[in-house]
């Protein structure tokens, strides 16, 4: 990550060592809730109130400085990696979550068939599987 203060200077926020905090938790913690962001926060700066970390990652995700997802099913994500259309995985056994790069060639789900009247600008795909380590333990016999 760049210098953080220059992030947030540079989308015409002002610079707050809660925001500074916040950022810095969701490039320690991709695909992290915010409760977890929270923690860390608290964990660098003391005390702050959980609307304060909403309020902050509700701005710098709206600043593009973060991406919120928000999986069916599941609290939201941050993550600090922005500017591609990358997609997501994630384990339905343990919630693990993991980047997943775009399609390359022919994509044919990702190309709408009507576009309602709307400027599509991004299609969001996640993926949902089993992970390496729920995959290892559940093949692991029983004792």
């Amino acid at each position: 990550m760049s210098n953080p203060a220059d992030l947030l200077r540079e989308r015409g926020v002002p610079v707050t060592a809660q925001r500074l905090a916040v950022l810095q938790a969701v490039s320690n913690h991709p695909h992290a809730t915010a409760d977890i962001i929270a923690e860390d926060v608290r964990n660098r700066i003391g005390t702050i109130s959980k609307q304060a970390v909403y309020d902050a990652l509700g701005l710098l995700a709206r600043k593009g400085l973060i991406r919120r997802i928000q999986p069916a099913g599941s609290p939201a994500l941050f993550e600090d990696r922005v500017g591609d259309n990358h997609h997501h995985v994630i384990c339905r056994s343990c919630g693990k979550t993991g980047d997943v790069d775009c399609a390359v060639g022919e994509t044919p789900c990702l190309t709408a068939h009507s576009d309602s009247g709307f400027q599509i600008d991004e299609a969001e795909v996640i993926y949902w599987g089993t992970c390496p380590e729920c995959l290892a333990a559940a093949s692991e016999p029983a004792e």
